[in-house]
């Protein structure tokens, strides 16, 4: 059977990082030979990628950086199409290491999970990198309008490390980026006792309460999460987590609005164990081009 390679570019606080690495664990334990394969955002260190993982994860493995050779069967996994976006806009910031592994591994065949984050770029960044074929996934529940065979990204929660309850704070607000942050500032008066996700960024505001990525049990720290992302989420996570934990989730957003976070406040907060079901098209894909 061919290795698959699932690729990651995103920065080390991103939900598709963890999607990335929790299906890859999920593959191997299916006895497919699966490796995750991250390509640094030039910002951050390898160090900080490795921390993410080990932080939140009983295991840590089958993770390569940088610099890797496939073979020339090897199949390729996204599990959004930005990961294949974001190389081809960062590809000037990218060593000659960094830039022949992208270049190798988007040649062949690629399975690309379908998401609208950079419609204008993400053909650009298929004519530039040439993949030999693309075979489309997408939760038609969320992009109505997607291509591909139906596929749910959900969480493998049986990798996750015990969560040690050693309550820190009430509130918990993500703002790991200006457009979040803005939100939360908007939101963060009436929530005195809070955390607020994010990096060292020039958008924070020094005056709040800022935890920086990665941070320990942060499931454990925090009471109640406030989703309040005001822009379109394909497949959020943290309040599938505090609910999978039975803690309280405020939905402080259009509740009208569809997106992941309607579509995926209706789904339950089981573990990808459970729904192998719900992924068996990827499965499909990975058993017909790996034969």
């Amino acid at each position: 059977m061919k290795n698959v390679n699932i690729v990651c570019t995103s920065k080390p606080g991103d939900g598709l990082l963890h999607y990335s690495y929790e299906h890859c664990c999920f593959l191997n334990d299916l006895g497919i030979n699966a490796k995750l394969i991250i390509v640094r955002d030039p910002r951050f260190s390898q160090q900080t990628y490795i921390n993410a993982i080990n932080e939140c994860y009983i295991k840590y493995e089958n993770v390569v950086f940088d610099f890797y050779t496939p073979s020339a069967n090897d199949i390729t996994l996204i599990m959004g199409r930005s990961q294949l976006t974001l190389a081809y806009l960062n590809k000037r910031n990218y060593d000659n290491d960094q830039l022949l592994t992208l270049h190798l591994l988007f040649s062949g065949d690629l399975i690309s999970v379908y998401s609208e984050n950079h419609p204008k770029e993400y053909p650009i960044a298929l004519q530039h990198f040439k993949p030999k074929k693309v075979i489309d996934l997408c939760d038609h529940d969320v992009y109505v309008n997607g291509i591909g065979d139906q596929f749910e990204k959900i969480i493998n929660y049986s990798i996750y490390k015990p969560i040690k309850e050693d309550i820190q704070y009430k509130y918990l607000f993500l703002g790991t980026n200006e457009i979040y942050y803005r939100e939360v500032e908007k939101h963060i008066h009436n929530y005195p006792d809070h955390g607020i996700i994010t990096y060292n960024d020039k958008f924070i505001n020094p005056k709040l309460n800022n935890l920086m990525v990665p941070i320990t049990n942060i499931l454990g720290k925090f009471e109640t999460y406030v989703y309040t992302k005001p822009n379109f989420d394909p497949a959020p996570r943290l309040f599938n987590e505090f609910r999978w934990l039975k803690k309280e989730v405020i939905y402080l957003r259009d509740k009208y609005k569809h997106d992941g976070g309607r579509v995926y406040w209706d789904r339950p907060a089981k573990c990808l164990t459970e729904q192998k079901d719900k992924i068996e098209n990827l499965l499909k894909c990975l058993t017909t081009t790996t034969t």
